[in-house]
């Protein structure tokens, strides 16, 4: 009898995530799993108070050379701009703030600095971890890196890294914080996939910039794992599948050399002009909040910044950005953009530091609260120095004046009034300024669809925020995992008022710019030219893509794929005829 076992094919498992970063890849799985360390509680006399105070000085100077060291190597190797986000690590090193709580907590409690610090750090990670804005939320993630590799180092202990790989794997974490991703070997790191996170996730950002296909969100991930099973990580689809059959490999395999070929053409037709292929113009524009993302997008031909968002600059530190600091960053980035025109987003923060420095309290729902153009009307000086900064700016360069969330007519209105009073003061001290300046508002909200012919009158253009307006229409928190599924922006209730909007601002001669995810998904591309949206705004790396796409179909397909998505009612109807037509166009030039 022979005594070889052969083994049991494993059972093929599919799980669904957000996609992330884009590409396939395939590999054994690589378990990266953090330990918390354990934190000891004990007393210690008021006459060894200073002893622990400076037993936290020093961790902070060790872990401060730590995370610049980590800065150094991944300017190095990535570049400057994916360095910079370690710059908010090394400012919570120096955070008075936080310091001075920590400092307060021994003398008080008298408990140890390890546990005091411990403490302080969850009051601060639960406060960020319950904020509405997605951004800010996954800071909480930097607050709790930070904290781990302070006690480690008040401990003694190795600070946590990844094992020796000998082959590439695929990494699957709960969630990866700056400092373990720019631990990692990128030459061993096929392709990354978590339970949380979001699309703005640090381990996104690395991930992005290393060309790593990349999976978020995808829930039950690592109990679903066992050891020697392997992963294929779609990071176009959101797709995680562990064990892939040999079918799966071999379709997937095709898949990827169709597209190595479909990059290979659009790059060949990188050049063209944006036009459908009967000659009807598509003008695409860039969303950005760095001059280095201008430049991406004026290298990728865009005809513009279509939405450039300010909450980078109020972020970068926990106190509000002077007048003259946020001039000097506006007329940096029109200057650059010069001489296209550059559409600047007034602060669109939710519940973040900024609004905690301003006495904001807790929110039982955050998403439908205290934010944006609400928080700028009940904080005019905030708002009015933002104003004046961009004016000046308008000096510089074309800069056209975005407000943020409005949900009625009055907000515009009263927000107007505040420009106007920015323009008088600019005015009376003589400095020079785009009297005519362009002022807009974003369609995000069901109330702003529906009175949209009323804003109208008291805008110079629209702007569509597709991701909230997707949020508000469904009711569904886009970031909860729980019911990612019902994040849809397939659904007919999205296309309606895309439509209403876009009728409407046809009939009153408003221009109109679509800068959510969908500006940049090509399957989309046709449905809003279709519909008369033709302005798009999307991330620099998108716009060739839309540009090579839309030579494919004329106008009048176009409007023909309106009407029949138009009499469609379920969102997977919708999404398959998108791909569908996307497909036939695509698929005979990669045969």
């Amino acid at each position: 009898m022979d005594n070889d076992v052969k083994a049991v094919p494993k059972d093929e498992i599919t799980l669904f995530g957000i996609p992330a970063s884009p590409g396939v890849a395939h590999g054994q799985v690589f378990r990266f799993l953090h330990e918390e360390v354990e934190v000891l509680n004990y007393e210690v006399k008021e006459e060894d108070h200073p002893k622990e105070i400076a037993r936290f000085k020093e961790a902070l100077n060790i872990t401060y050379e730590q995370i610049q060291e980590i800065r150094e190597g991944v300017a190095k190797n990535l570049g400057e701009k994916e360095a910079g986000i370690f710059d908010a690590h090394l400012m919570v090193l120096e955070d008075k703030a936080l310091i001075d709580d920590v400092e307060k907590e021994i003398r008080t409690t008298g408990d140890n600095v390890e546990q005091c610090l411990h403490r302080v750090t969850q009051r601060y990670y639960d406060y960020f971890n319950q904020l509405e804005d997605v951004y800010l939320r996954e800071r909480a993630s930097d607050l709790k890196d930070i904290s781990r590799r302070l006690i480690r180092n008040l401990i003694g202990a190795t600070a946590a890294g990844t094992a020796f790989l000998s082959d590439p794997r695929v990494l699957v974490s709960e969630d990866l914080t700056p400092s373990d991703t720019a631990s990692l070997d990128r030459s061993k790191i096929i392709a990354l996939a978590t339970e949380t996170g979001g699309q703005t996730s640090h381990a996104v950002i690395m991930a992005r910039a290393s060309s790593v296909p990349a999976v978020v969100g995808v829930r039950s991930l690592i109990e679903g794992l066992k050891e020697g099973d392997t992963l294929l990580v779609d990071g176009f689809e959101g797709l995680v599948i562990i064990n892939p059959s040999e079918t799966t490999l071999f379709r997937y395999g095709k898949v990827g050399i169709r597209r190595k070929r479909l990059n290979d053409l659009v790059e060949e037709d990188a050049d063209e002009p944006a036009l459908t292929k009967d000659g009807h113009p598509v003008q695409l524009f860039a969303n950005a909040d760095s001059p280095e993302e201008v430049i991406s997008g004026i290298n990728s031909s865009c005809e513009g910044v279509g939405l450039f968002r300010t909450e980078a600059l109020f972020l970068r530190k926990n106190e509000m950005p002077s007048e003259d600091v946020q001039f000097s960053n506006y007329r940096e980035l029109v200057e650059t953009a010069n001489p296209l025109s550059v559409t600047i987003r007034t602060l669109d923060l939710g519940g973040d530091k900024v609004l905690n420095l301003s006495g904001r309290e807790k929110e039982n729902n955050p998403f439908m609260g205290f934010r944006a153009i609400r928080y700028c009307l009940q904080n005019p000086e905030i708002f009015i120095r933002q104003l004046r900064a961009i004016l000046r700016a308008s000096a510089y360069g074309k800069i056209k004046l975005l407000f943020p969330m409005v949900s009625g007519v009055g907000e515009v209105i009263r927000a107007k009034v505040l420009l106007n009073r920015a323009k008088d003061e600019l005015t009376e001290q003589k400095v020079k300024f785009d009297e005519t300046i362009e002022i807009g508002c974003m369609i995000e909200t069901p109330s702003a669809v529906t009175i949209c012919d009323l804003l109208a009158k008291e805008v110079d253009f629209f702007s569509v925020g597709t991701n909230d307006l997707v949020q508000y229409l469904l009711a569904v928190d886009r970031v909860n995992n729980q019911i990612a599924y019902l994040y849809e922006p397939h659904h007919p209730a999205v296309i309606r008022s895309l439509q209403h909007v876009s009728k409407v601002a046809q009939n009153s001669g408003r221009p109109i710019t679509v800068c959510g995810e969908i500006a940049g998904d090509p399957h989309f591309l046709p449905l809003l030219l279709g519909l008369g949206l033709n302005h798009l705004s999307c991330a620099p790396p998108l716009l060739k893509e839309l540009k090579f796409f839309a030579r494919r179909f004329t106008q009048s397909e176009c409007e023909a794929l309106v009407d029949e998505v138009l009499s469609m009612a379920r969102p997977i109807q919708i999404k398959e005829r998108l791909k569908d037509f996307y497909d036939y166009r695509v698929a005979n030039l990669l045969a």
